[in-house]
């Protein structure tokens, strides 16, 4: 099979390809071919490929190209990991709320709506080229804010783009390592939208053993979760929030501690400017990209953990010693599954089609799919507590005026969408973040004059 990754030059790449190194045994993988424009970032993730083929005594054929048309071409499997804007463009997501007393996020709040307004018309494009190019082939979506920029690309490819997250299973495996038991065993029952998601039963042998879990303070302790909710706080919700919610439940700590150091953007952007600049053996390559992974994964969400004023090093230890999941192994367990391997149970964004059934069929949701050749399928997760269903279907509505606002270029939209999040506080509020967004960033401007 040809695989193809739009957006090749994207520091998680090399997750990707190692991914595919740990299955080559079972996957048929004739070619595995990297698209960017950006030729010195492209040349730059060859060199961490190389040193990975070089550690492994052998790689899979690949390439790496500047011509859309020429990787999407026969294509089985497209992966979509573009940013577009860079993180120069995240800087302003993060900043411009912040300015408000915002939550400033790149997925969560303001910032995952300036990111789609700019990102939602080259996905499509993307898609477009992907039906006229590999009509056949399954999309796959890494791209964030992740739902609804697949939401977006099923407009154009329908059933056949798919949207993951690594969310999710990490949060499904923290509860099975709190459980003492193998996640594999257990039936996760986890509903919502891309990075707004609650699992509302974890199923041992026929039995629902969440309660006893939100009983238990030890345990709960144990888990991330667990230490940024706390043990009352679960209790009163009946339910296990992804960590995201933590934006939702603790606005004004998260804001707060947000303005207590620099954006994230700001950090990485330091750390992967480093990286992109440098230069040597491919081995010097992978070691300098390892490095700045570790350093990465160790600040993610950060800010939420200077708002409970806990120990960042000890958080950061614990996940370089953890047994979480990977893009990449995300990413090639619905390689694998959609290809012909053992049909497997995974935590997708797909076309909702009854699973929540307070949305319509055409909604992209976030909930556990069986997959196998045929496709994602999602499973029914029937109704919901009020509270948790009343921000799914808000956040819906959200995205999709941002689609809209995104693909017609409507100030009108744009300025709808941001005054109907829950995290911006007035109209008035929503109005200043769009005409500073906008001002910030002219070649949007110009899309939404």
């Amino acid at each position: 099979m040809k695989v193809a990754v739009v957006g090749g030059a994207g520091f998680r790449t090399p997750s990707i390809y190692s991914g595919v190194l740990d299955r080559a045994e079972r996957l048929d993988v004739t070619e595995i071919v990297f698209h960017d424009p950006d030729r010195a970032r492209l040349s730059r993730i060859a060199a961490v490929l190389e040193g990975m083929d070089s550690e492994r005594g052998g790689g899979v054929p690949r390439r790496c190209t500047g011509d859309l048309d020429a990787a999407l071409e026969g294509a089985d499997f497209v992966y979509c990991a573009v940013r577009v804007g860079g993180l120069e463009g995240r800087l302003i997501d993060e900043t411009v709320p912040l300015a408000e007393g915002v939550v400033g996020q790149e997925t969560t709040g303001p910032g995952g709506i300036f990111s789609a307004l700019r990102t939602v018309p080259t996905v499509t494009e993307i898609a477009e080229r992907v039906a006229e190019r590999a009509p056949g082939a399954w999309f796959i979506n890494f791209t964030n804010p992740s739902g609804l920029v697949t939401e977006a690309a099923q407009r154009v490819l329908g059933a056949r783009a798919i949207g993951i997250c690594d969310a999710p299973p990490d949060l499904c495996q923290r509860l099975a390592e709190a459980l003492s038991r193998p996640a594999r065993e257990l039936w996760f029952h986890y509903f919502g939208l891309n990075h707004l998601g609650w699992v509302s039963a974890v199923i041992d042998r026929g039995r629902d053993v969440l309660p006893e879990l939100l009983a238990d303070d030890e345990r709960i302790a144990q888990t991330e979760e667990g230490r940024l909710f706390g043990g009352e706080w679960l209790r009163a919700l009946g339910l296990w929030p992804n960590e995201y919610l933590y934006y939702y439940y603790a606005t004004r700590e998260v804001v707060d501690a947000m303005r207590s150091a620099p954006v994230r953007a700001s950090s990485l952007l330091d750390q992967q400017s480093a990286f992109y600049a440098g230069d040597g053996t491919p081995e010097a390559a992978l070691a300098a990209w390892r490095s700045v992974r570790t350093e990465r994964e160790g600040t993610y969400m950060e800010e939420a953990w200077r708002a409970l004023e806990v120990d960042i090093d000890e958080i950061a230890a614990a996940r370089a010693n953890g047994s979480g999941s990977s893009y990449g192994d995300v990413a090639l367990d619905l390689l694998e599954a959609l290809s012909g391997g053992d049909p497997k149970v995974l935590i997708l964004n797909v076309a909702n089609r009854g699973s929540l059934p307070y949305l319509d069929d055409d909604a992209v949701v976030e909930v556990p799919c069986v997959v196998g050749p045929s496709g994602a399928h999602p499973t029914a997760m029937g109704d919901a507590p009020l509270a948790a269903r009343g921000l799914i279907e808000t956040l819906k509505e959200v995205e999709r005026t941002t689609i809209e606002a995104a693909l017609h270029g409507s100030r009108t939209l744009a300025l709808r969408a941001l005054a109907l999040h829950p995290l911006v506080p007035s109209v008035d509020t929503a109005r200043r973040l769009l005409d500073t967004y906008l001002e910030r960033y002219p070649l949007v401007r110009r899309e939404f004059a």
